[in-house]
């Protein structure tokens, strides 16, 4: 990886170094995107240079597979972006599942502003509260019409498992 960095040019390096952990935790959520944007520019960059050199040189070669081995550097450096860009996307992904969820707690209390939020560790719990509505009771089936339906429905799914168990 060392031989692969001291291929990079100055502003190469630069753009790399700022993949680093320290660097990647001080940045903002804007500001992942904006060195996402650029590290994916310059991985698209060496793709694509490799992919045309490398599809230039087959008439010269005879093939893809004697081709490539003389165009490497452009593909270890398209390597070296990827890599970069796999870090920097998994943070980006960190700072954009933070900022969902605080924008989500925002919009809850935005909508209850009159209701209290979650118990306080430590604080008294309130005395049991009783139910304010009843239970609802279950319909009896003592319906014919029900009884036959439900009859109905079963006999059809034991046709269609009995149709698909012949094939």
């Amino acid at each position: 990886m060392k031989a692969l960095l001291n291929s990079l040019n100055e502003p190469e390096k630069a753009l790399v170094r700022e993949t680093g952990s320290a660097e990647l935790s001080d940045l903002t959520e804007d500001g992942l995107v904006d060195l996402h944007t650029r590290i994916r520019r310059a991985r698209n960059k060496y793709s694509k240079l490799y992919r045309r050199t490398a599809s230039a040189r087959i008439e010269e070669h005879g093939g893809r597979g004697k081709a490539r081995p003389k165009n490497t550097r452009d593909a270890q450096k398209a390597e070296v972006f990827e890599d970069a860009l796999a870090r920097v996307s998994w943070y980006l992904a960190r700072a954009a599942r933070r900022s969902a969820s605080e924008i989500k707690a925002e919009r809850i209390a935005a909508a209850n502003p009159s209701r209290p939020g979650p118990p306080q560790p430590g604080a008294p719990q309130p005395e049991s509260m009783t139910p304010q509505t009843t239970a609802r009771r279950r319909p009896t089936t003592a319906d014919p019409a029900l009884n036959r339906r439900h009859a109905a429905t079963r006999a059809k799914g034991a046709r269609r498992q009995a149709r698909r168990d012949a094939r």
